[in-house]
């Protein structure tokens, strides 16, 4: 069948897809065939829209869109910028949502975890949620866990609805008028301290990624307490009722069950959750998902064994929960190397067959693929002897861990002085030699010590929670990391707490036990974490022990503390003289099982800097790969990032930290921001090369979206700043030409 030109454009425009054509090469009384002309049109309109975080279920951050490509791209301008909080002139935290566009609408969230929708087209607001306004539980929203990474969209006819969490609350809102649909759950909202199996009231947990939706299911692990589990859940879309759980701590009788030594972890331990987020396969039916290390993070003496299903890939039957199949990518992981974004799920070509696969990068700049039916390897993986040795009383570290044969790793695996920073003065030199010889360095997987061990790519990968991209038209992947070492110390947590103790003392105690991780001996904090010395002037004893029940940003909430334990906090660091000098009357710890070995924490996330505040080693400190996973061989890699005050004294790119990911396109494109310079730049995906650049309102520590509105394509990014401090935004920018 073919059809004239006018005709085809009136189809077209109804369709609301417009190509791009040139008259020279069609006629007034050209033809076309129709029905390759609809192929294309389909494929298009497939990817018109951003439907999903990640672009779509298989989380590949992939557009076909290509009106935006190699040779236009340098005339990129901002298309419209939207302020979710609307100026509000607050210190924002960072934006990590990438937000999702469905019928020329972007749905988005704030970095106060307002909902909002908007015209794809213009950034002109149609409505805004905003949580706190919910009847649903007035107290945990503001001084909650305050980051999201996305929403959900789901349809059915008339009926259209954005899920999305906000601490412990899973709300449905009609995402034609931003109300709550008050038939799902209670009111609007799930309670998901709900359906874990562990007492309501001293649970944590604050899924920070989307929600994946299939069908009128809906998926969810998410940020949870050291005591509270991370099992993977299912929900009805319609109702908010609990379909089914998967239990990433094993109950006696599961498979798994056996890799604990101690068998009533399934009990106790917290964490082995899926903050990271899934994708999915529709037509398998299956859903992927990567999972966390148990806590705590970096001393297992208190759950000994491989601990399934920490650490791992998982391939679950979408609609029962059962698993199909799992691989663990670190076994006993006392490094904190989580899983930190989706899998992707690719189809890839081996010797001339297409295999449909799955590609999980990892903290540790290792990326395993499987064959996605089954979860066979695609390229060998090798379990190595490791170092085990330690100096830990009651560790016992696995003796061996998995390495894939191909791809090679996309960052560094060991720090050696050879790989010492020397761009800065000789005496900043000699101190950081200083310090590396007081450190443990022998690798990934050094064990952990009291006076230090180097933990490299680091904390923050390696890749980390933005994820890859994934180009189907050659199967390049496209992978930004971190090159950032870190130290690690254990400190013994001692005393143990006893009802013999002052509340000064068992305060002291208890926060090296529970808030020093993050905060540090001196309280000064680090990163993510802020100095909490002198925030007596900002909380009194009851404020203060209301933040530690609910959790602020980066911090969860300590329900399973007794209020005598949290008072007995509260009056240590808030330096509350009349309440240290009482006597402790909570639990004493010396009458508990665990009590009879020493138990270890961490001193705090510290970075390796040079005193001028540089990373202590060599560049590249951040860098963009591209990797053929048809081959596993490199196409090209380079640094990713850079500082503006070194550039001018003539240093070449080094590279930076960044967090969020890239997205590629058709038009031979990788869209990112991400860095801590806070550029945004588009780079050639053959290459390497960037084509464009330009600053943000902030740092845009997020991933980007692809879409088309009234025909023409557009990227839109979440502006919020980031960890590194400086500017905050609460800005969403998009670009078209």
């Amino acid at each position: 069948m073919t059809i004239s030109k006018k005709h085809l454009l009136g189809l077209l425009t109804v369709s609301g897809l417009l190509l791009a054509y040139k008259s020279d090469k069609i006629g007034s009384n050209s033809t076309f065939d129709f029905a390759s002309t609809a192929r294309y049109a389909d494929t298009i309109g497939k990817y018109r829209d951003w439907k999903v975080t990640g672009g779509n279920g298989e989380n590949i951050k992939y557009s076909k869109l290509k009106q935006i490509n190699t040779s236009n791209v340098s005339r990129l301008k901002v298309a419209w910028v939207y302020h979710s909080e609307q100026n509000d002139n607050t210190k924002f935290g960072s934006i990590q949502c990438n937000p999702i566009i469905v019928n020329n609408v972007l749905y988005g969230v704030s970095p106060k975890l307002k909902l909002f929708a908007i015209d794809a087209a213009t950034g002109k607001e149609k409505w805004n949620f905003d949580p706190a306004d919910s009847t649903i539980n007035k107290t945990w929203h503001r001084n909650s866990v305050n980051m999201n990474r996305g929403v959900a969209y789901w349809q059915e006819g008339a009926d259209k609805r954005i899920i999305y969490t906000v601490g412990p609350i899973a709300f449905a809102i009609n995402a034609v008028s931003g109300k709550l649909i008050s038939s799902f759950g209670k009111d609007g909202g799930i309670d998901l301290r709900k359906g874990l199996g562990r007492e309501e009231s001293k649970v944590f947990v604050a899924p920070t990624s989307p929600v994946m939706v299939y069908k009128n299911l809906f998926f969810l692990s998410g940020y949870v307490g050291e005591e509270t589990p991370g099992y993977i859940r299912a929900f009805d879309v319609k109702t908010g009722k609990q379909k089914w759980v998967f239990h990433t701590i094993p109950m006696p009788g599961e498979p798994g069950y056996e890799t604990w030594e101690d068998k009533t972890a399934y009990k106790r331990m917290g964490s082995t959750n899926s903050w990271s987020g899934f994708s999915l396969d529709e037509k398998r039916g299956m859903l992927f998902a990567g999972t966390g290390n148990p806590s705590n993070d970096f001393y297992g003496g208190d759950r000994l064994g491989k601990g399934l299903y920490a650490n791992c890939v998982l391939a679950l039957d979408v609609l029962t929960g059962k698993l199909k199949w799992h691989f663990q990518t670190v076994h006993h992981d006392v490094w904190d190397m989580d899983i930190s974004s989706p899998p992707i799920l690719t189809t890839i070509t081996r010797q001339g067959k297409k295999i449909d696969a799955v590609a999980q990068t990892t903290k540790t700049g290792l990326i395993f693929v499987f064959e996605r039916a089954t979860g066979k390897p695609l390229f060998p993986i090798v379990e190595k002897k490791m170092i085990t040795n330690t100096p830990i009383i009651g560790e016992k570290l696995w003796p061996t861990q998995p390495f894939p044969v191909l791809p090679k790793p996309f960052a560094r695996q060991i720090l050696t002085e050879n790989d010492l920073n020397t761009l800065v003065s000789d005496s900043s030199q000699q101190d950081i030699k200083k310090r590396f010889k007081t450190y443990r360095s022998q690798g990934i997987y050094t064990p952990p010590t009291k006076e230090g061990t180097i933990i490299f790519p680091g904390y923050d990968g390696g890749g980390e929670w933005g994820g890859p991209a994934f180009d189907p038209e050659s199967n390049i992947l496209y992978v930004n990391a971190n090159e950032m070492a870190w130290v690690l110390n254990l400190v013994e947590n001692e005393p143990p707490v006893t009802t013999a103790q002052t509340n000064l003392e068992a305060g002291a105690a208890l926060y090296n036990k529970h808030c020093m991780v993050c905060h540090g001996p001196e309280r000064l904090g680090a990163g993510d974490y802020p100095s909490i010395v002198g925030v007596e002037k900002k909380y009194n004893l009851t404020q203060f022990t209301e933040l530690l029940s609910t959790g602020r940003r980066m911090m969860p909430g300590f329900n399973h503390l007794s209020k005598e334990e949290k008072n007995a906090i509260g009056s240590f660091i808030l330096d509350l003289k009349a309440e240290q000098a009482k006597p402790y009357t909570g639990k004493s710890e010396a009458k508990t099982a665990k009590a009879a070995k020493p138990s270890y924490g961490s001193t705090g996330y510290n970075k390796f800097l040079t005193k001028e505040g540089y990373p202590a080693i060599s560049p590249p400190w951040g860098t963009l790969n591209a990797i053929n996973l048809n081959t596993g061989k490199y196409v090209w890699k380079v640094p990713f990032g850079e500082f503006e005050e070194l550039k001018k004294k003539g240093v070449p790119t080094t590279g930076r930290e960044n967090y969020g990911g890239p997205v590629v396109t058709a038009g031979g494109l990788i869209f990112i921001g991400a860095t801590a310079d806070g550029k945004f730049r588009a780079i050639d995906k053959k290459t390497g090369k960037i084509l464009f650049e330009t600053d943000l309102p902030a740092p845009g520590v997020a991933t980007p979206a692809v879409y088309e509105a009234d025909g023409k394509q557009y990227v839109v990014i979440a502006c919020g700043g980031s960890k590194w401090g400086g500017k905050s935004s609460d800005a969403y920018v998009a670009f078209t030409l």
